[in-house]
């Protein structure tokens, strides 16, 4: 790839020093799929090679910043039978996202996480990774599919401790933006009309410093991180997901599994996480 006009789903837009990285499925939430992710990643790739770019703004079209890995693209795979297949099918899925995220984490430029409203399961893993994260008044955190046997990540217990993490990663609840801030993921909740002139302008900042020292005092902390042991933790967590995610038939599931096969993914949603409503924050904080 490489040519910024030849992505499908993410924008591009480049002012002066700054480039804002829009992730662009808006319909799907941004979902991640196969394609979004591996677009995203030669963007950020590209970046790196253009030296009028310093800095850079990710953010989300529509009402996400990411929901997550598409569920939809998951479902629509044919099943493995054997258990072997099973278990090869997560560590294919489960096992590259270590390196995907400390890719962000180690990228040459810093990049800022502009959260624009809904931030679950595997978008909120990305704006984690991301050097600094700005969230919205409207944003909304959460692992809601922990709730169907799938995993947390560590960077959660990393940034916001361990107390923290278990209240949200044992849950699936979501949380919203001025929670995320107490609890340590997000520099900063601002109006959600001033979310990308408020990143923007940081960003711009970063910009006038020589890029030699953010490269490498972003690398101290990375590498540093690394050297406490992020790293393992992270493959290790991959490592793991793939034993949660291969006990999909588990029985607490079997309601959940027959709704999805019957009526399709948005009536088993509404199955598995009726019960934990109300939210403790954001829009699904008052029972319905």
């Amino acid at each position: 790839m490489g040519d910024h006009a030849e992505y499908e789903t993410i924008e591009w837009a480049q002012d002066g020093h700054v480039l804002l990285l829009t992730l662009n499925r808006p319909e799907q939430m941004n979902a991640l799929s196969e394609q979004l992710e591996t677009e995203l990643h030669d963007a950020l790739r590209a970046a790196v090679k253009d030296d009028e770019i310093r800095s850079i703004v990710l953010t989300g079209a529509g009402k996400a910043f990411c929901a997550g890995y598409d569920i939809a693209d998951e479902e629509a795979a044919e099943g493995p039978t054997r258990t072997r297949d099973v278990v090869r099918r997560w560590w294919d899925v489960n096992t590259p996202i270590a390196s995907k995220h400390l890719a962000v984490m180690r990228l040459e430029k810093p990049v800022i996480a502009a959260v624009n409203g809904w931030c679950l399961g595997g978008g909120m893993w990305y704006a984690l990774c991301c050097d600094i994260t700005i969230a919205s008044d409207r944003a909304v955190f959460g692992q809601p599919e922990v709730r169907e046997i799938q995993g947390s990540t560590f960077l959660l217990a990393a940034l916001a401790g361990w107390k923290h993490a278990h209240r949200y990663a044992l849950t699936g609840d979501h949380f919203d933006a001025r929670e995320a801030e107490r609890i340590g993921i997000v520099n900063e909740v601002v109006p959600h009309e001033e979310l990308i002139d408020r990143a923007m302008a940081l960003a711009q900042r970063i910009a006038l410093l020589p890029p030699d020292s953010v490269r490498m005092n972003k690398l101290i902390t990375t590498l540093g991180m690394e050297a406490m042991g992020l790293r393992v933790a992270l493959e290790t967590g991959g490592l793991l997901s793939v034993i949660t995610q291969s006990y999909g038939d588990a029985p607490e599931l079997d309601e959940l599994n027959r709704v999805r096969a019957a009526e399709g993914l948005a009536a088993s949603l509404r199955i598995r996480d009726t019960p934990f409503l109300p939210e403790p924050g954001g829009p699904r904080s008052r029972a319905r």
